[in-house]
């Protein structure tokens, strides 16, 4: 009876992270007339303006509530769309997403959030680079990933507080 899926949470951690900091400002990929559309087509979704701009409130609400920035609740408008339909199949019960198709891709988000954060709360994080605007599900048994990347972020952020610690040593 999976509501969710492993792509489902990849689809959701990709929208959260379509908003990231290139050469100092923050950027959106889906706000990009070409980008956009092509981002979403790559997802399952059709690119028209009406998914892009449900994609885009759908993501600010939830990058806002993993923040903290505001309550989960700013989420209801969107997830009052969402319908889930049964059915019995080989025996076993299946779902079926009834949203209108330019909504799909959003409401697939809004319910891996969802069992996320029902299943592993705290896990769905912000970088903790301040700079860095981008998100990460902490799969890890200890619960201390602190990064997007390693390479993006981690690295830079251990270079620069050892530098800032050698040079006062001097």
């Amino acid at each position: 009876m999976k509501v969710v899926t492993r792509e489902d949470e990849e689809l959701l951690l990709e929208l959260l992270n379509t908003t990231p900091v290139v050469d100092g400002e923050r950027t959106d990929e889906l706000g990009d007339p070409d980008a956009g559309p092509a981002w979403a087509a790559a997802h399952g979704g059709a690119g028209s303006t009406g998914e892009i701009a449900r994609l885009r409130r759908v993501r600010a609400a939830l990058q806002d509530v993993i923040r903290g920035a505001a309550d989960a609740r700013t989420l209801e408008e969107h997830v009052e769309r969402i319908a889930l339909r049964p059915s019995l199949r080989t025996g076993a019960v299946s779902w079926e997403l009834r949203v209108p198709a330019d909504e799909r891709l959003a409401a697939r988000a809004l319910l891996a959030w969802m069992v996320i954060d029902e299943r592993t709360p705290g896990r769905l994080r912000p970088c903790a680079n301040p700079e860095c605007c981008r998100f990460l599900h902490d799969r890890s048994n200890a619960n201390t990933a602190r990064w997007c990347s390693m390479a993006l972020c981690g690295n830079r952020f251990k270079a620069r507080r050892h530098y800032q610690r050698t040079r006062k040593a001097d």
